[in-house]
């Protein structure tokens, strides 16, 4: 016997959210974690938001958090999965898809 598992319709429900400079400087965006999708999301000039980037992730997003370095103008996020598993990601608009 094969089981085969496939998602019909992606999560809508947000668990967690955070605000900051993902992109560059001056932008201010939101990213959020709806169980396995991360997306990157930004306000428009007519008060919409669009989504910038969304990716799957290998297990279920429990938290995440924005950081930026001394002296440095973008924020990094931290992202803590159900294993444990905690990983920095930054945001990299040539490789984003």
């Amino acid at each position: 016997m094969h089981l085969y598992n496939v998602t019909l319709q992606k999560s809508s429900g947000i668990n967690v959210a955070i605000y900051g400079n993902f992109s560059s400087a001056k932008a201010q965006e939101i990213v959020v974690g709806r169980n396995k999708t991360i997306e990157l999301l930004r306000p428009d000039e007519n008060g919409r938001v669009q989504t910038i980037c969304s990716m799957e992730a290998f297990g279920i997003v429990r938290s995440i958090a924005a950081f930026r370095l001394t002296g440095a103008n973008r924020d990094y996020i931290v992202i803590g999965s159900d294993s444990g598993r905690v990983v920095i990601v930054q945001y990299d608009k040539d490789k984003a898809t």
